[in-house]
């Protein structure tokens, strides 16, 4: 009878220790979840690096020539230059 409750206790104290293992906070599939989120957080961080790095070149392209200034107000203002026709084509 005591062997019985020996054994039941030593299964029931491996069943909790498998459980903290691989449920709870800390365990294996706490940190599978973990490392997920940091390759997605790492491949999230190098789109926004290399976003900043075109920015931050556009940025010193527009403090430096009056070509880029022009550039860009042709394509985002619509401007044209003096004696420049302007035509504007619909699509039917």
């Amino acid at each position: 009878m005591i062997r019985r409750a020996a054994v039941a206790v030593l299964v029931l104290l491996l069943l909790a220790l498998q459980w903290r293992l691989w449920i709870a906070d800390g365990g294996i599939a706490h940190t599978h979840r973990l490392k997920q989120e940091a390759a997605r957080l790492a491949s999230e961080n190098e789109q926004l690096r290399a976003r900043n790095a075109t920015l931050d070149a556009e940025v010193r392209d527009l403090g430096s020539g009056v070509d880029a200034i022009e550039a860009r107000a042709r394509t985002t203002l619509g401007m044209v230059k003096a004696g420049e026709t302007f035509y504007l084509v619909v699509n039917p």
